[in-house]
C-alpha cells in the first residue's frame, strides 16, 4: 500500500482501532470472574470512604485503557486491511447491544455514589430556559380625555414586563412537559405554560393538554421573543388577552410542511393567576386554526415565503351575570403599558354564545417583510337583555432589515422563528490595542392598527395608532426595542372621555 493510500485511508482505520478496542475490552469485562459493578462494589464499600476508593479504582482503570486505546491505534496503522470493515461492523453491532444490557447496571452504579441528583426514569431530556423583558414607557403627550381613561394623567414607569423562568423536556418514548412561571408582578407570580402532552399520536398528531395557547391571533401566536414591536396590536390583545387557555389540543403538519393546523377546546375563562376554574359553567370554547405557506423558497435558505391562515372559534360564556364568572369581555391597553385598559366593553350579560373569524397573511421577501391580520367576533345575547353584537380590527405593518437578514419563517407552526444577525454586537481591542466592532442586526418597521369596541348600547370604545419602530439585534438572544406610538381613542358619544396621545417605549430583552 502506498503512502498516499494510507492517508486516505488513516481517518478509517483510526475509527476501526476504536471499534475493535471497545470490542476487545467489553470481551475481557465479559471474562472477568465478577463484573466491574461488582468490583466497584467489593473495594468500596457502601460507606463514604469508600467513594474515594470507588474513584480512584476507576481512574487506575481508565489510565489502563487509554493506554491499551494508543498501542491499539499504532498498531492499526501498521498492519490493517480494507477486508476487515465487514468484521468491524458486526464487532461495532455487539458493541451497541452490549452498552444497551449494561445500561441499568451503569444507572445502579450511579445511584450509590452520594451528593447525586437521580432521574426518576431512563434517559430523560429536560432543559431549562428564561426570559428577561425591561421596559421604560413615557406618555410626552395625552390630552385631557385620556386621564378620563387613566384615571390621571399617564405616568412614565420603569418595569419588568416579563421575567420567567421554566423546565420542558421529554419523558421516554412520546411523553413531554412544560412549566414556565412569571415573576415579573413583583409581589406575585403566576404561570404561563403548564401542560404535558403526546408526540407522534396516530390520527391527533401532537396532543396538548393544560395551559396553552389558544389558536387565533397571529401576532399573540408568535413568541414575544421573536415580535417585531414591543407590544401586540389592539385587536389581537382584545380578543385574546393573554392567549392562554386551560384545554386541549391536537396539532400538526404535512409532510411537506406547506400546511399546519391546530384544534382544541378550552375554557375561556383566565386562570393563571387564580387557583384555577372553580364553577359549575365550563364557559367551553371549540376553536382551531388552518394555516398554509404556499411558497417557500428553499435553495435561498427561506428567504422568502408566503404564509396565510384563518382561524374561529365558537364558544358559550356565561352571560346569566356581569360577574367575574362572564367570560365575554373584550379589552385592551393602548399598544403600551399604562394601567388601565383603554378600550374595555366590561363583561356582556345575557351573552349567550360568541364567536371569532380572523384572516392572516404575511410575505418576506429578503430583508422586507408585510403581515396584516383582520378579526372580528360575534356575541349573541339573550332577546330579553339586547341586541346581537359584533367588533372588529385588524393591522397591517411593514418591516425591513437594514443589514440584509430576514425574519426566519417556522412551517411546521405557521410563525415567525428566531433571527440570527450576520454579525453579533461587540466591541474589544485586539492584541494591538486597536478597537473591534460588530455591528449586530439593525431593523425599521411601522405599522397601523384599528379596534372597534362600540355596538348597540355597549360602549368598549374606538381605537386606532400608527407605532414606528427600530431593533437592534445584538445577538440571537439579546436585543433592544424602540417603538413610537401616535394614536387616538374615542368613546362616542361622550365628547370628553379619550382623545390623542403619544407614547415611547424601549425594551430591553434577553432569552436563554
Amino acid at each position: 500500500m502506498s503512502i498516499r493510500h494510507l492517508l486516505v485511508a488513516l481517518p478509517t482505520l483510526t475509527v476501526a482501532a476504536l471499534v475493535c478496542c471497545s470490542a476487545s475490552l467489553l470481551a475481557q469485562q465479559r471474562s472477568y470472574p465478577v463484573s466491574f459493578r461488582k468490583v466497584v462494589q467489593e473495594e468500596s464499600g457502601s460507606d463514604e470512604k469508600s467513594l474515594a476508593e470507588q474513584l480512584e479504582a476507576m481512574n487506575e482503570r481508565l489510565e489502563e485503557l487509554e493506554y491499551d486505546l494508543k498501542e491499539k491505534i499504532e498498531s492499526s496503522k501498521k498492519d490493517s486491511s480494507g477486508d476487515d470493515l465487514e468484521k468491524l461492523a458486526e464487532r461495532l453491532e455487539e458493541v451497541e447491544e452490549s452498552v444497551e444490557d449494561n445500561f441499568e447496571s451503569i444507572a445502579d452504579i450511579d445511584g450509590q455514589i452520594p451528593g447525586f441528583v437521580i432521574s426518576g426514569h431512563k434517559k430523560p431530556k429536560m432543559k431549562f430556559f428564561g426570559r428577561i423583558h425591561l421596559d421604560w414607557w413615557a406618555f410626552p403627550r395625552a390630552q385631557d380625555g385620556i386621564a378620563a381613561l387613566e384615571g390621571e394623567d399617564p405616568e412614565d414607569r420603569v418595569a419588568f414586563r416579563r421575567m420567567r423562568i421554566g423546565v420542558g423536556g421529554d419523558l421516554n418514548d412520546n411523553v413531554f412537559y412544560k412549566y414556565e412561571g412569571e415573576f415579573a408582578g413583583g409581589d406575585s407570580t403566576s404561570y404561563r405554560d403548564a401542560f404535558l402532552g403526546f408526540k407522534n399520536s396516530p390520527l391527533f398528531n401532537t396532543i396538548i393538554i393544560g395551559n396553552h395557547k389558544r389558536p387565533y391571533g397571529y401576532d399573540h401566536l408568535n413568541s414575544s421573543r421573536y415580535n417585531i414591536f414591543i407590544e401586540r396590536p389592539f385587536i389581537v390583545e382584545a380578543f385574546n388577552q393573554d392567549a392562554r387557555r386551560l384545554g386541549i389540543s391536537s396539532n400538526g403538519f404535512n409532510e411537506s410542511k406547506s400546511m399546519n393546523w391546530r384544534y382544541g377546546l378550552w375554557h375561556q375563562e383566565l386562570t393563571q393567576t387564580s387557583l384555577g376554574f372553580i364553577s359549575d359553567h365550563y364557559q367551553p370554547e371549540i376553536a382551531g386554526r388552518l394555516a398554509f405557506t404556499p411558497w417557500y423558497d428553499e435553495s435561498s435558505g427561506g428567504r422568502g415565503y408566503f404564509h396565510c391562515a384563518i382561524s374561529g372559534s365558537f364558544g358559550w360564556p356565561d352571560g346569566s351575570t356581569a360577574s367575574s364568572d362572564n367570560a365575554a369581555r373584550y379589552r385592551t391597553r393602548a399598544e403600551a403599558r399604562h394601567r388601565i385598559r383603554w378600550l374595555n366593553t366590561d363583561r356582556l350579560l345575557g351573552a349567550d354564545t360568541n364567536n371569532l373569524l380572523g384572516l392572516e397573511a404575511v410575505f418576506n421577501n429578503g430583508p422586507l417583510q408585510l403581515t396584516a391580520e383582520y378579526m372580528t367576533v360575534g356575541v349573541n345575547r339573550l332577546a330579553a337583555v339586547g341586541e346581537n353584537l359584533r367588533f372588529d380590527g385588524g393591522y397591517m405593518q411593514a418591516a425591513y432589515m437594514l443589514t440584509g437578514e430576514h425574519m426566519p419563517w417556522n412551517r411546521e407552526t405557521g410563525t415567525l422563528a428566531r433571527l440570527k444577525p450576520f454579525e453579533n454586537f461587540f466591541a474589544v481591542r485586539d492584541c494591538d490595542q486597536k478597537v473591534k466592532r460588530g455591528l449586530g442586526a439593525w431593523q425599521v418597521a411601522a405599522r397601523y392598527s384599528f379596534a372597534d369596541l362600540t355596538d348597540q348600547d355597549i360602549i368598549g370604545g374606538q381605537g386606532d395608532s400608527l407605532t414606528l419602530a427600530t431593533n437592534w439585534y445584538w445577538n440571537p438572544y439579546a436585543r433592544m426595542q424602540f417603538n413610537w406610538i401616535s394614536g387616538e381613542i374615542n368613546r362616542p358619544p361622550f365628547t370628553d372621555v379619550g382623545g390623542k396621545y403619544q407614547s415611547v417605549g424601549v425594551r430591553f430583552m434577553v432569552d436563554f
